[in-house]
């Protein structure tokens, strides 16, 4: 359903950011800009809204981080306020932050041009008719998570439910929090095929994970308070006949009189930290600020006008009234005190958490009350004596755990069963379609080649797919395993981006050549100095002169796979497990290089840079329908040493050029290096003193020591790479190649090359 440029849009931009200046105050960054740069595709996209579902994410990303390691992690959010707690809470956890696009379909897709995820995940209740159809379109998954419709929201959808029942079925699941949220996304026309129980995320909340700011500890901990109370998330009213938290719950703490208590105030929004100070002045209440901690003489207030703090602060509460709940504003979440054995106070208004408030109540594990004036009585009676109520919060909220499992579980079985098939506009199919039939008939001209025999065992190592997909390393790990068995192996590469006007050049295993006769990847081979190495376009005619001048045993052939003029004995094709069939889209379309059908020549596949807790079942059944029986291997880049030598101490910063930056930063994630600022490059890239100055400049005013980078980007570098970039330390990083079933693999290559 197409609404760009819908007036109704327009009309929920101005009425959404009249009532919330801090989502409107967001609406700049939401015209598809990223303030990072996406490095690889194949990643996931968490969309979160509020501060509370950012926090709610700050679970579901530590555990798919945990169960897929090597998988980028995207977060979007929608107001300041929420990017600010992103920022400070996720930051580790995921490889971006940025706002999620607003709902236009030109902001929407240069989101998904940039980032091109395997997934996005939805939190809770943002329907977007727009986003969730160019993400399908796109072939790239959509799962909404700790679904929820509130009371108040339900009524509108209810209205408007001719035009969101089509919206509801484009996700491939939506897991609801209660089976109240059930019932009310079935009622709005939710196929009942997606429609699952997730339970809710918020229940996932750990508390031995949450600390308290040290800063604020020992201010305690000094103060000595016989009674903590913590008056949390108070809210305005919603309208002039509604009162202002603020001032109802100052009313309890006078009210209450009680000598050496300490009453900490959170206000929700930021922009109430002015006005809850100015109503403590007004008053004539002892108070000092978050930010601003002195002395304070008890009874007092502790105003906190920080974002992300509160959860620090339950663990010395004696106990918690829940703002949001004297208002008509439905409550906020009681689950993060109660996990903490704190009992909890709230007003009659828990709509936003019906269910959660109901069973609490039932339980004994929640205390209501129905007027703001039963709030003194209660907190003086609840310091008294707290009795068991929170110990029946704890063990009821513990007991509702397993809503991050459902939702880890769910964001696989899509990852799994997702094949990415991009639709095009027709436009670009009719722009591009002479292209690449002229690229197709070029491709069937080369196939009429007679292929030529050069005398010696040849094992080519390609791919389908333009750009890195490992190729270079795994013909270097192969040339290893060769000189291990005894055998003298030789390398055809054709020397992308050599600068040298000569044909062909010949290089002994051992030798050295300026990088302008071999080019980047090929000086990856001189440097090892494991392999005679044969450089040049004509490979046929590069082997021939090859081995008249060397004795060779075996010959490994470089990104060789279309280079039909050469025998091969046996076709190991490389295939990259994030774009492994560059969704079956042929130059220009894609970057396929041939159709996958290509795949029926081959020997053999290897997918490369398979990310850790990733099964690809999809992948796997896809190259089973092209080429059945095909053997498949999996392998990934491992790190090995630092080079020129040992990692120094210090701060890091990190920046490479090559295919795929993303394998780069999850080799020093392996290693558990967080680098204080990335940069990456295209593939290939040659580095100006004008950029490295850029890059020492950053990286300086980033507080960093050491640069990091790759072994191909360190051969990039010019000459007075060390003296541009001073007074930092360089070093780069060794990998090697690990693959799975490795010695199954090579007997299938001995038996083909021995035949």
């Amino acid at each position: 359903m197409q609404v760009v440029g819908s007036p109704l849009i327009v009309l929920y931009l101005l009425w959404r950011g009249a009532k919330n200046r801090d989502w409107l105050r967001s609406i700049p960054g939401r015209f598809g800009g990223l303030p990072f740069r996406v490095t690889a595709p194949g990643g996931i996209w968490l969309h979160a809204v509020s501060v509370g579902e950012v926090i709610s994410a700050a679970t579901l990303l530590r555990t798919l981080r945990e169960r897929l390691p090597d998988t980028p992690l995207y977060v979007s959010v929608t107001t300041v306020t929420g990017h600010a707690l992103a920022v400070d809470k996720l930051t580790s956890l995921s490889d971006g932050i940025f706002y999620t696009p607003i709902d236009y379909c030109f902001a929407v897709r240069r989101i998904l041009r940039a980032i091109q995820p395997a997934i996005l995940v939805v939190m809770e209740t943002e329907i977007w008719p727009n986003l969730w159809r160019e993400t399908k379109r796109t072939g790239a998954g959509l799962l909404v998570v700790n679904a929820r419709i509130s009371d108040r929201a339900l009524p509108r959808y209810q209205t408007l439910r001719w035009f969101f029942a089509p919206v509801l079925a484009i996700p491939d699941a939506i897991y609801a929090q209660s089976e109240q949220d059930v019932a009310r996304y079935r009622d709005l026309g939710t196929p009942a095929g997606k429609l699952h129980l997730g339970r809710n995320l918020k229940y996932d909340f750990y508390p031995g994970r949450i600390g308290t700011a040290p800063e604020i500890a020992a201010w305690v901990d000094e103060l000595r308070p016989e009674k903590v109370v913590i008056a949390a998330s108070t809210m305005p009213g919603i309208d002039s006949s509604d009162a202002d938290e603020d001032d109802l719950t100052l009313d309890a703490f006078e009210a209450m009189d009680t000598p050496g208590l300490l009453w900490i105030h959170v206000p929700r929004r930021p922009e109430r930290f002015d006005t809850a100070a100015a109503k403590l002045t007004a008053r004539g209440i002892r108070f000092v600020r978050r930010t601003q901690l002195a002395a304070l003489e008890l009874p007092g207030v502790l105003l906190l006008d920080t974002l992300g703090e509160l959860s620090g602060l339950f663990p010395v509460a004696d106990a918690v009234f829940m703002g949001g709940t004297l208002v008509r504003r439905g409550g906020h979440n009681i689950l993060e005190p109660a996990f903490f054995a704190k009992p909890v106070i709230a007003g009659p208004h828990m709509e936003n958490f019906a269910e959660i408030a109901r069973e609490f109540t039932t339980a004994g594990a929640l205390l209501r009350i129905e007027t703001p004036g039963e709030l003194a009585p209660k907190l003086k009676s609840l310091l008294a004596g707290a009795g068991a109520t929170g110990e029946r919060a704890r063990a009821l909220a513990e007991s509702k755990r397993g809503a991050t499992d459902i939702a880890c579980r769910a964001v696989l079985d899509v990852l799994e069963a997702n094949w990415s098939h991009p639709r095009r506009p027709l436009l670009q199919w009719l722009f591009l379609a002479p292209i690449r039939a002229i690229w197709a008939w070029g491709a069937r001209r080369k196939r009429n080649v007679e292929p030529q025999r050069l005398g010696k065992p040849v094992i080519c190592v390609g791919g389908l797919a333009m750009g890195g997909s490992g190729k270079t390393p795994t013909v270097l790990h192969l040339a290893r395993r060769f000189r291990g068995e005894s055998k003298t192996p030789a390398i055809l590469t054709r020397g992308y981006r050599r600068l040298s006007p000569a044909p062909y050049t010949l290089i002994a295993a051992g030798d050295s050549a300026p990088i302008s006769d071999t080019g980047d990847e090929a000086q990856i081979f001189v440097r090892a100095g494991i392999a005679h190495l044969g450089i040049g376009g004509d490979r046929v005619d590069v082997g021939r002169k090859l081995l008249e001048k060397w004795p060779v045993d075996v010959i490994l052939l470089d990104d060789g796979f279309q280079h039909r003029r050469l025998h091969r004995d046996f076709d190991l094709v490389v295939l990259d497990a994030q774009t492994p069939l560059s969704n079956a889209a042929i130059f220009p379309m894609g970057t396929l290089r041939e159709s996958p059908s290509g795949l029926k020549r081959a020997n053999a596949v290897l997918l490369t840079r398979v990310q850790r807790g990733r099964e690809y079942r999809r992948l796997l059944t896809r190259i089973e329908e092209i080429a059945p029986g095909l053997p498949i291997f999996r392998s990934r880049v491992v790190p090995g040493a630092w080079m020129p030598g040992p990692l120094p101490p210090g701060k890091v910063a990190a920046f490479c050029g090559i295919g795929n930056p993303v394998s780069f930063w999850a080799t020093l994630r392996q290693l558990g290096i967080e680098a204080v600022f990335r940069w990456s490059f295209g593939d290939h890239h040659q580095y100006r003193p004008s950029e490295l100055a850029r890059i020492r400049h950053q990286a300086l005013h980033a507080g960093a020591a050491v640069l990091l980078t790759t072994e191909k980007d360190w051969m990039n570098l010019p000459a007075e790479a060390a003296e541009v970039l001073k007074p930092l330390q360089v070093r780069w990083l060794e990998i090697a190649t690990e693959i799975e079933a490795e010695d199954r693999l090579l007997t299938l290559i001995h038996e083909r090359i021995e035949m």
